[in-house]
């Protein structure tokens, strides 16, 4: 495998994910200067969601390796045997 010097990636890559990375932060902020306001704080599903994004945030900032596998992981679904019937995708149906 040939692989490309870890500061070439850093530099090809680092404007980009400020970006997003700061995107992030504004969506946070956002979320919280909505459920402080008299509008009332977040339903439960909606602070999960937002737990979830703090989860990833807790990961990434991991010195370990397969951070992407792990927050792919953190928001996917558990796998469930009967996931066909589950979304109604049964073989021989609709």
């Amino acid at each position: 495998m040939n692989s490309r010097p870890a500061e070439a990636v850093l530099q090809e890559s680092y404007l980009e994910t400020r970006a997003k990375l700061l995107e992030v932060a504004a969506v946070l902020d956002r979320i919280d200067r909505a459920a402080s306001t008299s509008r009332g704080s977040l339903p439960a599903d909606s602070v999960q969601a937002r737990q979830k994004l703090i989860g990833a945030i807790e990961i990434l900032l991991q010195n370990e390796p397969d951070r992407a596998e792990r927050i792919q992981q953190l928001f996917s679904r558990p796998y469930a045997s009967d996931w066909r019937s589950q979304f109604g995708l049964e073989k021989g149906g609709n």
